[in-house]
């Protein structure tokens, strides 16, 4: 069975040099930019809403992607949009949100409808992002709900982009070296 599924005559589009594991599931109106990597066990489903995945961005195992559906309460419903150079980490639940550039959520987050994660942001592991939640650029942000910590380091905020080649070299690694033993 193909990873990428059609829904309602919409397929996702893929950009160039994307990984995609077998076991990662993407349907409808799903769109990955160029260089980012689709790890296993992601479901991505753009069936009421389109999502936006950046480039060099990459979606780890296990994580949910998803969005609401437009009604007359809000005609444009919640779309997921994901910048470029973000890294989202093993299990996290994204639904309906906006995450700027450079962003690292932490492993098992869980981000709801409406909430902006502004560029150069970190995350930490397990904290949830209340529904329209707006989390300032340059800062950490940890806990249930998330509070604002401190800001980021220079040295924090370098590796938001690192975290981000390094995910491209890997991806690159999996498409060269990666086979189906089947």
């Amino acid at each position: 069975m193909s990873s990428l599924r059609n829904f309602k005559g919409i397929s996702p589009t893929i950009g160039a040099g994307v990984y995609i594991d077998d076991s990662a599931v993407i349907v409808g109106d799903v769109q990955i930019g160029k260089d980012s990597s689709i790890w296993p066990q992601v479901a991505a489903r753009g069936d009421v809403n389109h999502i936006h995945i950046g480039t060099r961005t990459n979606i780890q195992d296990g994580s949910v992607l998803h969005v609401t559906h437009k009604n007359p309460a809000n005609p444009n419903g919640y779309p997921l949009i994901i910048g470029d150079e973000v890294t989202v980490g093993h299990l996290v639940m994204l639904h309906g949100c906006i995450i700027k550039d450079r962003v690292l959520v932490g492993m098992n987050s869980t981000i709801l409808d409406g909430a902006v994660i502004e560029s150069d942001v970190f995350i930490g592991a397990g904290s949830l992002v209340p529904p329209n939640k707006v989390l300032q650029s340059g800062y950490l942000y940890v806990g249930r709900p998330v509070k604002q910590v401190r800001a980021l380091t220079e040295d924090e905020m370098a590796f938001l982009a690192k975290s981000a080649d390094n995910y491209v070299q890997n991806k690159n690694d999996y498409l060269n070296e990666v086979h189906n033993l089947n």
